[in-house]
């Protein structure tokens, strides 16, 4: 059943971050087909780019652990060794540089595109696979269509099948709702294009190559709890290491990426996101393991604001709980 809600899910979640694009397309007195067209070719304009980063970052980083990985055994061998020869610990330096360049660099591609040729071909080996992301693909851009030209007829629709004694509760519980994942959308838009910034900023002054790559790429993941910040954090340890070694500019780039998470999660994240959505670190943890194995990669995105979503639900069953005849004993 997962399978089959997948590109249901991922085509509204779409709908809902792209529906302000084409609500102001709309504005502008273009026909609602052209403006959602439009819309959809500027969302993929958008994934498209970060495909494009994410080749980018794979370009750059692939040619140097080629390049460094023989210097570090050197340099490892120069550290290591007189503590070693001091316990009278033999160890064959020259087979593990042989095995490094010869077995380890030569699984390494000399750039991205390779890599990224060399997966596309074996996708390609699976026929079916292909045919399944395709079919999968047509059909998030077929329901993405229709969602934007009739969001407002769709819910209509579902409000019609509410009872009347219930609408107004159930129009409060969507206003709310909406109102949070709002927030907290277009909060996490400020925040990325806030932490982008000083990331691609800071790493520039450090003088790595391919900054701004990485603190864009960093300011993205932003959007996946703990997840994304360790996974910055791990691609900037490790450009840090090839390009300079164990030097200052690494501590600098850790200095960095400390003062982005204290900047972010004491500043910019309550100010313009509001405490995220209230909940336990454990809880964010439960859902995203949660989502992510049944819907994937949308699964994952989709976790903080289905928590969000729940929560306005628990809230107020809670709320009738505690005023219930049953609770209160009367």
């Amino acid at each position: 059943m997962a399978e089959i809600f997948t590109p249901f899910l991922a085509a509204f979640i779409l709908a809902y971050a792209l529906r302000p694009v084409a609500s102001r397309l709309e504005g502008l007195h273009i026909p609602r087909a052209l403006a959602a067209t439009l819309t959809i070719i500027f969302g993929l304009s958008l994934v498209t780019g970060l495909f494009m980063l994410l080749i980018n970052l794979l370009g750059h980083e692939i040619p140097l652990i080629k390049t460094k990985l023989p210097i570090w055994v050197q340099n490892t061998q120069a550290w290591l060794e007189p503590t070693l020869a001091e316990h009278h610990i033999q160890f064959d330096w020259t087979a593990l540089r042989e095995t490094v360049t010869q077995k380890v660099t030569s699984h390494l591609s000399t750039n991205a595109d390779a890599l990224v040729s060399s997966t596309l071909d074996t996708i390609l080996l699976s026929g079916s696979s292909v045919v399944h992301g395709f079919v999968n693909l047509i059909l998030i851009l077929f329901v993405l269509f229709y969602l934007l030209i009739d969001w407002d007829h769709f819910f209509k629709l579902i409000e019609g099948f509410i009872p009347p004694r219930f609408a107004h509760t159930a129009r409060h519980l969507c206003m709310h709702t909406d109102g949070l994942l709002s927030q907290y959308l277009r909060g996490q838009i400020l925040v990325i294009l806030v932490m982008a910034t000083f990331y691609s900023i800071g790493l520039s002054l450090v003088g790595m190559d391919g900054a701004i790559a990485l603190g864009v790429f960093t300011g993205l993941m932003i959007i996946i709890p703990y997840i994304g910040i360790a996974l910055g954090l791990g691609i900037g340890i490790l450009s840090a290491i090839l390009q300079f070694g164990f030097g200052s500019e690494l501590l600098w780039v850790l200095a960095i990426f400390g003062v982005g998470q204290f900047l972010e999660g004491f500043f910019l994240t309550p100010r313009l996101v509001g405490e995220r959505i209230g909940l336990h670190p454990v809880a964010v943890l439960f859902a995203l393991i949660i989502f992510g194995k049944l819907f994937g990669f949308f699964g994952v995105l989709l976790a903080l604001p289905a928590s969000a979503v729940s929560l306005v639900l628990i809230q107020f069953g809670w709320s009738l709980y505690i005023k219930s005849s049953w609770y209160q004993g009367k």
